[in-house]
C-alpha cells in the first residue's frame, strides 16, 4: 500500500466561522486531526489541503509542514471533495510519490482517533473502491422518515410496516470521520458511483461531526464530561 492522508481544510466555514482553526478545549479543532495523522504516516505523506493562510499558518504550528494552498477554484462552496483529492494526488505524483490508497480525514471529527484509521484500514483491500466511517443513523427511512408526495400528503420515504423501530433493517449514515479510498477508483469514477464500499462502525460519541454552533457545543460538553 501506498498511502495518502489528505485532511480538506477550506476557509469560509458558514455553520461555524472559522470553525478548523477555532479553540477547542484550548486546542485548534484541525490540530486533532493532524495529531491523528501523525501517529500514523510520517509528515511526507500527510497534506492539509487548504486555500486559507490562517489554516495553513495554525496547522503548521503542529510542526507539519503544508506543502502547497489549494487554487482558489478548488475552494467555492460548490467545490467538489473528489477534486479536491485528484489535486492533491497530482501534486505528490509531480513530486515522485503516486499513493495507491487515500485517507480522506475531515478535521470536523476531533474524537476520531488513530485507533479508529487502523481499524478502517484494517477492513481495506485494493479489491475494494472504499471504506467509509459510518454510525447507525436515528433517522431511519423505515420508521421516521418521510416525504411529501404530490399531493402534499406525507409518505414514508421507505414504506414498511413495522410497528417498533427495534424491528426495522439498521441503517447506516456517513458520520464525515474517515474515509478509505482507492485511487484507481477515484480516478475513474464520481464517488458517488462507487459500488465497491463498505463500512466501518463508529460509536456515535465518536462520531461526533462539528458542523453547526449546537454540534460545537455538545463538543465541548462532551470533553468537559471526559465521555470520549
Amino acid at each position: 500500500m501506498k498511502p495518502l492522508i489528505v485532511i480538506p481544510a477550506r476557509g469560509g466555514s458558514k455553520g461555524v466561522p472559522g470553525k478548523n482553526i477555532k479553540l477547542l478545549n484550548g486546542k485548534p479543532l484541525i490540530h486533532y486531526t493532524i495529531e491523528a495523522a501523525r501517529s500514523l504516516l510520517p509528515d511526507s505523506l500527510i497534506y492539509v489541503s487548504t486555500n486559507d493562510e490562517d489554516i495553513k499558518v495554525v496547522a503548521e504550528h503542529t510542526g507539519l509542514h503544508i506543502p502547497f494552498l489549494r487554487p482558489a477554484h478548488l475552494a467555492q462552496d460548490n467545490s467538489g471533495t473528489q477534486d479536491v483529492l485528484l489535486h492533491a494526488i497530482k501534486f505528490a505524483g509531480n513530486n515522485g510519490y503516486y499513493p495507491d490508497t487515500i485517507i480522506l480525514l475531515q478535521p470536523t471529527s476531533p474524537f476520531r482517533n488513530s485507533d479508529h484509521i487502523k481499524e478502517a484500514l484494517s477492513l481495506y483491500s485494493s479489491a475494494l473502491d472504499m471504506v467509509v466511517s459510518v454510525k447507525e443513523t436515528r433517522s431511519n427511512p423505515y420508521y421516521v422518515l418521510f416525504e411529501e408526495n404530490g399531493e402534499g400528503y406525507l409518505e414514508k420515504s421507505k414504506p414498511a410496516n413495522f410497528t417498533r423501530r427495534q424491528d426495522c433493517p439498521k441503517v447506516w449514515e456517513f458520520n464525515g470521520a474517515i474515509y478509505i479510498i482507492n485511487a484507481r477508483s477515484l480516478q475513474a469514477a464520481s464517488m458517488s458511483k462507487f459500488e465497491k464500499v463498505i463500512k466501518y462502525e463508529m460509536d456515535e460519541i465518536s462520531s461526533c461531526d462539528i458542523d453547526t454552533p449546537l454540534d460545537w457545543i455538545v463538543a465541548e460538553e462532551l470533553i468537559r464530561l471526559n465521555v470520549f
